[in-house]
């Protein structure tokens, strides 16, 4: 009886195994016979009411002053060590050394892999898995991490809800090309199909990152792929980062899902999952609304035209005052150098003494001459 006791419950675990087993070797894809739809079925943590990704409304998040800007450990000591990238028929994958971690949640988390979502038709047509508002980005890196302080591996801890913290990036296209991202990019023609791996020159992760990593949304959530177990910490940042079209253009139409075997050349795009519930979770932030305003376009252009209205219209002010304090000071010079009036019926002392040495000597020369010409008088 005891030993029937301790098969049964033996048995039972074995069947499990072996279904979880199973389940996990399911050639699942995002559209199809085994899609995304019906992952559910084959992958039952699917359909569990804490999935990822999902919408941010940024109305209904709640400001936690508690959560701290995140700090990146050993993401630009890359060493020289070559990393691996693979593509695993679902995306391009860059496994990251066991150096590289994060600090600034609860517990040390060690880096594990990176990797990439995109979509199909180039820019503003989506490819996050994660939106804001219900906007989609045209890209989203994830860098997956787990909980090393509880946990040996990211196989013991990816099962747990408290194993595993995930990065996510979202990317959207410009003018300028991103160097950072070229050190992936330009060597996904090396594992243009499925199951191909291939060494590639290591380099900054944290180049990878947006330059503010204080503002940030965070909620717990799953992996957004089979088997979704819901062990993940999200930190979607809110700064978005910018590759180039021709980058996108790369992304969207280099990699094959399909081995190079295979007769049927498959293109490996819109690899993200469809947003998912929030149900009862709530999307904390890291910094408040009020004193992080997110401007629109139309607000951005209104205040730098403003901005440069203003300043025109205070140095032409400037000028209408420095040009009058200019003339003022020439016109007071001009008066200050012209000669006193003289008041009249008064003449200066000196004008004076002059006319008076000419009535003197006038009046001499007279004399002079009324006695020369007066005759002499006889003896």
């Amino acid at each position: 009886m005891d030993a029937l006791g301790f098969f049964v419950p033996l048995m039972l675990l074995c069947v499990r195994w072996s279904a979880a087993s199973a389940a996990e070797d399911i050639p699942w894809t995002y559209t199809g016979l085994v899609g995304q739809t019906e992952w559910s079925q084959h992958f039952p943590a699917c359909g569990g009411s804490s999935q990822s990704p999902v919408d941010v409304a940024t109305t209904r998040t709640r400001f936690d002053p508690g959560l701290t800007p995140l700090t990146p450990l050993g993401y630009d000591q890359h060493g020289h060590k070559p990393f691996t990238l693979h593509n695993n028929g679902h995306t391009a994958v860059v496994e990251l050394p066991d150096w590289m971690g994060l600090s600034g949640l609860p517990w040390l988390f060690t880096a594990v892999q990176m990797h990439l979502h995109w979509g199909s038709g180039g820019p503003s047509h989506g490819g996050s898995e994660h939106t804001i508002n219900g906007l989609s980005a045209d890209a989203e890196l994830h860098l997956v991490h787990y909980n090393s302080e509880l946990y040996p591996n990211m196989s013991a801890a990816m099962t747990q809800r408290d194993g595993l913290a995930v990065l996510a990036i979202l990317i959207v296209t410009g003018e300028e090309s991103n160097p950072a991202y070229d050190s992936i990019l330009n060597y996904l023609s090396r594992v243009r199909h499925a199951d191909q791996k291939v060494n590639i020159p290591a380099f900054d992760i944290q180049s990878l990152l947006p330059k503010d990593l204080r503002r940030y949304y965070r909620y717990n959530g799953s992996l957004t792929t089979p088997p979704c177990h819901q062990s993940v910490t999200w930190t979607l940042f809110h700064e978005r980062v910018q590759i180039s079209k021709a980058q996108l253009l790369k992304m969207e139409t280099t990699l094959y899902s399909s081995r190079s075997a295979d007769a049927d050349k498959m293109l490996l795009q819109d690899n993200f999952r469809s947003t998912q519930p929030l149900n009862h979770r709530v999307v904390l932030t890291s910094f408040s609304a009020e004193s992080w305003k997110e401007l629109s376009s139309g607000e951005v252009t209104a205040i730098v035209i403003g901005a440069m209205c203003g300043c025109v219209g205070l140095a032409v002010i400037v000028r209408f005052i420095v040009k009058t304090i200019r003339s003022t000071s020439s016109w007071d010079v001009l008066s200050n150098n012209q000669p006193a009036a003289m008041p009249r019926g008064k003449e200066p002392e000196k004008t004076k003494e002059t006319k008076n040495d000419v009535a003197l000597k006038a009046t001499s020369g007279g004399e002079k001459k009324e006695h020369s010409s007066r005759p002499p008088t006889e003896p």
